[in-house]
């Protein structure tokens, strides 16, 4: 028997207790004739002490840190207890012990402030894991699927597995792509997600399916995505949006309880895309504060039906704002006592390439009732006043406003937002708040080529599987998705479409995404011809799925729940790297496995496939 209990489990009351424990060399401590050795496992540490009798048996075969051992002896109360720790009032007088295992001296200290660099760390992730810190994350994952899978299985949902070598479909996203040996010349996709799969499910009539699954894709990374991520895949038969939307508020709410001891009780607020863009720059916003946008000039194509403000920034002369195509504001509140430094690292901020605006206007609201800006020489105290009043500030706010291009400004001033909220603390780690954000565009228009497939298009802003809201699918089936005046696509009706479609929203970040599904030929047909696809197109990638729907298809729709996002911002992380056992790094690189890698030669020849690697275009040409 190795052991009888682990690091963790000891506590006063087995005092006197013949015990065995097994576990890694934490520390090792030598006072005179005395050893103690802090000996750890997944579950805790535990102090050993090794009395005079074993000092020669030590002194013949050191410990060092990371050696594996096993240790016998009986439980005794400590008398330098350490209440820091479960384990902290007793320690085992070791009576013999056995090293298992030896351990080179690892390349970075394994505890909790590790003097080990991510590039270090990531090579030995197999060591990393051993730390505290990246056990709980760990730990808190386990937690998330455990609540996810009793949850849904409570409420019907069978978990099915889905095929992980697909047909490659465009989903928006580049496929990972693997050849068949068995079939030259022809590949298989990893699938981005399991959408026409679950699908399937619901024409064979499994009405509640559920996966917590693996997907694929080949984009550039960043801290919150990886090559391959992991999603909590849900669908359901029979249902319409609201069915949808209390279902997987509970299922958080339930995350929430069991993994963090917190009733979220209040109602989770709704918001439109368009209020959210309007009000706060993007379509996931943070409101766990307010500090909303102001649209002082916007172009007249964006939000036709917005009550223009131009009036109060117009007629004095002021190029920057009048040669601008739009202009935005937010009032920070309690921070018109900024120093001129403060707003001017403020102007820095937002000049930064990430930012990319050329530069800022304050205005300062004084405890007084006056006014100063940075634009003073054009505008009097009377339309300083009126710009405040129109951003809601109050008496000891500062008013910052950017202006230029729509999309840029817009961008800009929602990452300015959230910058103000962390600096002033509004940005709070242990606060949670949900939201759902719906009436999506069911299109967008491509007036440049992005994705290869071509300008002046329709594209789907989920994907080409996502309903229209119930009264303008009819707007799909009466027009034509041809636009004759690129110009003009704003006044094209499908331009007006909306997508049955919502995100769940948690602390300005998208964790969850789906929508009512089209299970109609006609309609999904039509679907397909406005992105572009003829008859021919549609059956060689969807034929499929097309002929499920003559079977009788019932209505279904369902969500997708980014697994490892959630549990990063339930762990208080920016990266979801930390919540994975064995994740990529920025480059997409296993730096521990050095993979990708080549393959040999023998295994081109059986796949039939010869490189022909070229040097990469020069940006810019």
């Amino acid at each position: 028997m190795y052991r009888s209990h682990t690091c963790g489990e000891l506590r006063m009351g087995d005092v006197n207790k013949e015990v065995a424990l097994s576990g890694w060399v934490q520390t090792v401590r030598k006072f005179g004739a005395i050893t103690f050795v802090d000996l750890r496992d997944r579950y805790g540490i535990t102090q050993l002490l090794f009395g005079e009798s074993l000092q020669n048996e030590l002194d013949a075969t050191p410990l060092g840190r990371e050696f594996v051992l096993q240790a016998k002896g009986k439980v005794n109360e400590r008398s330098n207890k350490n209440v820091n720790i479960p384990t902290g009032e007793i320690e085992i007088v070791v009576s013999e012990f056995k090293i298992l295992n030896k351990s080179a001296v690892p390349p970075f200290t394994i505890q909790d402030d590790t003097d080990g660099g991510d590039d270090l760390r990531m090579k030995y992730r197999y060591l990393d894991l051993r730390r505290n810190a990246v056990k709980k994350n760990l730990e808190l994952r386990y937690a998330v699927g455990r609540s996810t899978r009793n949850y849904l299985h409570e409420n019907n949902f069978m978990d099915i597995e889905t095929p992980f070598l697909i047909k490659s479909t465009p989903e928006g996203a580049r496929d990972f792509v693997v050849p068949s040996r068995m079939n030259p010349g022809q590949f298989y996709a990893l699938p981005q997600s399991p959408q026409t799969f679950k699908q399937l499910l619901m024409v064979s009539g499994y009405d509640r399916y559920y996966q917590i699954v693996k997907c694929f894709r080949d984009e550039d990374l960043r801290a919150d995505r990886q090559p391959e991520f992991t999603q909590i895949d849900c669908e359901m038969s029979f249902v319409e949006q609201e069915d949808i939307l209390n279902m997987f508020e509970g299922l958080v709410k339930r995350i929430f309880k069991d993994v963090k001891n917190i009733n979220y009780t209040e109602k989770v607020e709704r918001m439109s895309w368009e209020e959210a863009m309007w009000q706060f720059g993007n379509d996931k916003p943070d409101i766990r504060f307010g500090m909303k946008i102001c649209n002082l000039k916007f172009p007249a194509h964006t939000f036709p039906t917005k009550e223009s403000l131009s009036s109060l920034i117009s007629g004095v002369d002021f190029k920057v704002f009048d040669e601008a195509e739009t202009v935005v504001a937010i009032a920070v509140p309690g921070c018109s006592e900024y120093t001129r430094k403060q707003t001017d690292e403020i102007t820095e901020w937002v000049k930064r390439p990430q930012i990319g605006m050329k530069g800022l206007v304050t205005i300062k609201c004084n405890a007084d009732g006056t006014f100063k800006s940075s634009v003073d020489k054009f505008y009097t105290e009377e339309k300083l006043k009126a710009i405040a009043s129109a951003t809601n500030a109050q008496a000891g706010d500062l008013i910052l406003i950017l202006s230029g291009a729509e999309e840029r400004t817009r961008k800009a001033i929602s990452e300015l937002r959230l910058e103000m909220g962390k600096r002033l603390g509004f940005r709070k780690e242990d606060e949670f708040r949900l939201l759902w954000v719906m009436d999506f565009p069911l299109f967008e228009f491509a007036l440049e080529d992005q994705d290869g497939g071509g300008a002046g298009r329709w594209v789907a802003r989920h994907h080409p599987f996502t309903s229209p809201k119930p009264d303008h699918i009819h707007i799909m089936i009466n027009n034509n998705p041809k636009v004759e005046d690129l110009d003009k696509y704003l006044e094209h009706p499908y331009a007006g479409i909306k997508a049955n479609a919502y995100d769940m929203v948690l602390n300005g970040n998208e964790i969850g995404g789906g929508s009512i599904r089209i299970f109609q030929r006609e309609l999904q047909e039509k679907m397909f011809a406005a992105l572009g696809m003829d008859a021919a197109e549609q059956q060689h990638k969807f034929g499929f799925l097309l002929g499920a729907f003559e079977y009788g298809a019932p209505p279904h729709g369902g969500l997708a729940f980014g697994f490892d996002r959630l549990c990063a911002i339930l762990g208080g992380s920016e990266s979801i790297r930390d919540f994975i056992a064995f994740p990529k790094n920025n480059s997409g690189r296993d730096v521990m496995l050095d993979a990708p890698s080549t393959i040999d030669a023998k295994q081109f020849d059986e796949l039939q496939i010869k490189l022909d690697l070229k040097p990469p275009t020069p940006k810019g040409e």
